[in-house]
């Protein structure tokens, strides 16, 4: 897997040389080479809850897509690809008339507390849930209500991190439950010990 000899067209060279960053790209081509999903993608792609994905449609433009779930909804099934249950949604079904026609994919995983951003070319495969009632088991996510209507596989054709740069950092509720939470419990002794001293000084007969 070479990210930047994929995404690196004739086009997009032609312009790096013009407008001066071709020669550092170049390096980058000869050194950036991974054989799957390291430990680090893969522990990073279970702490998320959502991903963008853009297909191309057949009207000419891209579409992309927010895709959500339970945290680690996208489960890595070996270091060449990941799957997850498709749920119900609106039911339009632009993203999977899309690679109906062309499975031809990008992913953006973005954790925003983290400020990391992983982004990947895939090619997605549609599977349905009689034909793989194994892997339906392995990907459905515990404790969390849903309606299932297929499968979605996405085999990692090519993928790298960006930078953090512009990345605000953002928390959802229950992040933020995480991190206030030993906090909470901190103010929540010391009152009980407020209101113990109060209670022993209530206790204390006046000297008369």
């Amino acid at each position: 897997m070479n990210y930047p000899k994929l995404a690196f067209t004739d086009v997009i060279k032609t312009l790096q040389e013009k407008l001066g960053s071709r020669t550092a790209y170049k390096r980058v081509e000869k050194m950036t080479y991974v054989d799957g999903l390291t430990p680090i993608e893969i522990q990073f792609l279970g702490q998320l809850d959502s991903f963008y994905m853009a297909s191309f449609g057949d009207n000419g433009y891209p579409y992309i897509q927010h895709r959500g779930g339970p945290k680690g909804f996208v489960k890595v099934i070996d270091d060449q690809t990941i799957g997850l249950i498709d749920f119900t949604g609106n039911r339009q079904y632009i993203s999977l008339g899309n690679i109906t026609m062309n499975p031809k994919v990008s992913l953006i995983f973005v954790s925003y507390p983290m400020r990391a951003r992983l982004k990947m070319y895939a090619e997605a495969e549609i599977v349905e849930i009689d034909d793989r009632p194994e892997l339906f088991d392995f990907l459905k996510p515990e404790d969390y209500k849903f309606r299932p209507e297929r499968i979605l596989l996405f085999h990692i054709k090519a993928y790298d991190w960006n930078c953090p740069q512009h990345i605000t950092p953002k928390y959802s509720l229950s992040e933020i439950d995480e991190i206030t939470a030993p906090k909470d419990r901190q103010i929540g002794e010391l009152k009980q010990e407020v209101e113990r001293l109060k209670q022993q000084l209530a206790d204390i007969k006046p000297i008369t």
